[in-house]
């Protein structure tokens, strides 16, 4: 099988990760595409606003029923911060004979000389660089794809300013995930 990995903190999930999601799938012939979450990003300052299970199940309202999107909460299972060479490395053990694909937004991959054992990625899964509004000249990391899109401009912290503000975000998130923010009371102070 050919597994597409997107991981993220998805705090919360929006209408471009899935855009991004299906076009990865389409383009890479992906038979999957794994949505998952961070418990905590090791390079961002601040930590998700929303708890873990909450984004869990924004991520399963989003992706149900979509052929092919499954949730993965491995990241979320475990303690300390999350790397994403541990998952590559679980899922290069748990599936020895797929071929993994990592996607990566360029704002990501630009700084991916960061990440612990960045070295290893490449060798564990292709690396799969997607276009972000403001990213678009970052060049892809040696032997990485460039996924062929036009950036997406949804960002999570536009979606949570617009919760803060008691804007609409139906144009942003599925509706399933607007239900959700609503019913749970997410974002609703501070951004």
């Amino acid at each position: 099988m050919r597994i597409g990995i997107f991981g993220g903190s998805f705090d919360p999930v929006h209408l471009g990760h899935l855009a991004v999601a299906r076009r990865a799938a389409a383009r890479l012939r992906l038979d999957e595409v794994r949505f998952v979450p961070a418990r905590v990003q090791p390079l961002k300052s601040a930590g998700p606003r929303a708890p873990a299970e909450d984004r869990i199940a924004m991520l399963r309202a989003a992706v149900g029923g979509i052929r092919g999107f499954v949730v993965d909460g491995r990241e979320i299972a475990r303690s300390g911060p999350s790397y994403t060479v541990d998952t590559l490395r679980e899922l290069r053990k748990e599936r020895p004979g797929d071929e993994l694909f990592l996607l990566l937004g360029a704002d990501a991959a630009r700084d991916l000389a960061e990440w612990r054992e960045s070295a290893e990625l490449a060798k564990l899964a292709t690396v799969v660089v997607v276009p972000r509004p403001g990213a678009e000249d970052v060049p892809a990391p040696p032997g990485a794809q460039k996924l062929d899109m036009r950036p997406i401009d949804i960002s999570a912290t536009a979606i949570r300013d617009a919760v803060a503000h008691g804007e609409p975000m139906d144009h942003l998130v599925p509706e399933a995930v607007a239900d959700y923010i609503a019913a749970h009371g997410l974002y609703r102070t501070g951004v």
